[in-house]
């Protein structure tokens, strides 16, 4: 997908913030959310097929691993978050209600 502008690329953001699946994605864009889901939420059931359909997009080792790291990273941010109860920042607002026009 190319973006032109900005409020096309907020507006692109705000979709996948909103539900991915409704976005307006490429196939390995797509892939890489389901990766990002399973991983989070039902990590002891990954498997090589879900590396392999990654693979099968175009993508190589290096890209796949430094995915799984970034998914990793920010579901582990999220936890320390949650452990600690961390305050949350209420000056931002979630992205279902702040939508670009």
């Amino acid at each position: 997908m190319g973006l032109t502008n900005d409020l096309e690329a907020d507006q692109f953001v705000h979709a996948i913030a909103s539900d991915w699946r409704k976005a307006d994605l490429t196939a390995v864009d797509e892939a890489l959310c389901n990766y990002a889901e399973k991983l989070t939420s039902t990590p002891t059931e990954m498997a090589e097929n879900d590396v392999a359909e990654l693979k099968q997009l175009g993508l190589n080792d290096q890209a796949v691993h430094d995915a799984t790291q970034v998914i990793s990273y920010f579901n582990y941010i999220n936890r320390i978050a949650d452990a600690l109860d961390v305050e949350k920042e209420t000056f931002i607002h979630p992205w279902e209600q702040s939508s670009p026009s």
